[in-house]
């Protein structure tokens, strides 16, 4: 009987090949998928040139992007604990997943990873994450719906930052995300003592203007799911520069507004591109 198995191209001169008959296994064959569409794409290797290296040149082992394969793999896989990766990294699925054939990096050397990390890091990711999202147009889209989120991110211990938040009854961060259908555009990392709206129309301001420097004029629509009060919707008017031309919003505000059922409230503005 023909056993089955399925090759995943090569790493050097080695044939990769996924074997279903004993020998070496792992829990985590879905990596190797996982590698194969990362490199397609381009996304980690974009992104590992985003976080400046402080270290040697001619002491490194591991490089900046296998590590950052390495624990955005291992979070994918929902290895979320940077001590998962002191077993992880003996996984040979991981190593061939992240492109070396060797052990990857252990659980210090990626939380050194993590601290190298800056607001300017921060800054040049979302500028990757914008551009891959432009790239995957092949002509201008007639219209963008934005929608503006924000969450709870629960906390389990001191962190810096961490605020008890009534509505989701936890303490937390409440990072704020921007989508176009599927595609993330912002995942911005916020304090909860905050409104849920804060933050909104600036960074609309700059998606706009990325988005204006790519494709040409055209009528855009923006939603915004969460917090929108009035206030804040003529600040995301103002922000769009006459790009905003629909506008959606849901607030959880009194237990009055549940009993009744109004869970939102809705606008149109007739605005074009100036």
């Amino acid at each position: 009987m023909e056993q089955a198995r399925e090759e995943f191209g090569r790493l050097g001169r080695r044939v990769v090949e996924g074997r279903f008959d004993g020998g070496s296994m792992t829990s985590d064959g879905g990596v190797m998928l996982l590698g194969e569409v990362d490199r397609k794409l381009g996304l980690l290797e974009a992104a590992s040139r985003c976080i400046a290296d402080p270290r040697s040149p001619m002491l490194i082992k591991h490089g900046v992007r296998d590590m950052l394969r390495q624990r955005v793999y291992g979070l994918a896989l929902g290895w979320e604990d940077l001590n998962d990766h002191g077993a992880l990294r003996r996984d040979v699925a991981m190593q061939t997943a992240v492109g070396v054939d060797c052990e990857v990096a252990s659980a210090p050397t990626l939380c050194r990873l993590e601290k190298w990390a800056d607001r300017a890091s921060a800054w040049r990711l979302h500028e990757v994450l914008v551009d891959q999202f432009i790239a995957s147009f092949r002509a201008a889209p007639e219209e963008l719906v934005l929608d503006f989120d924000a969450t709870d991110n629960p906390l389990h211990g001191q962190q810096e930052g961490r605020f008890f938040h009534g509505y989701y009854d936890c303490y937390c961060y409440l990072p704020l995300y921007v989508f176009c259908g599927q595609q993330l555009l912002c995942a911005y990392l916020r304090p909860s003592r905050i409104d849920g709206a804060k933050h909104a129309a600036a960074i609309l301001k700059l998606l706009v203007k990325r988005l204006r420097q790519k494709w040409p004029p055209g009528a855009h629509r923006v939603s915004r799911r969460l917090g929108l009060l009035p206030a804040t919707h003529h600040q995301l008017v103002r922000a769009s520069r006459g790009a905003l031309h629909h506008w959606s919003g849901a607030q959880r505000a009194t237990a009055a507004d549940d009993r009744i059922g109004r869970t939102g409230h809705e606008g149109c503005l007739p605005a074009q591109w100036p």
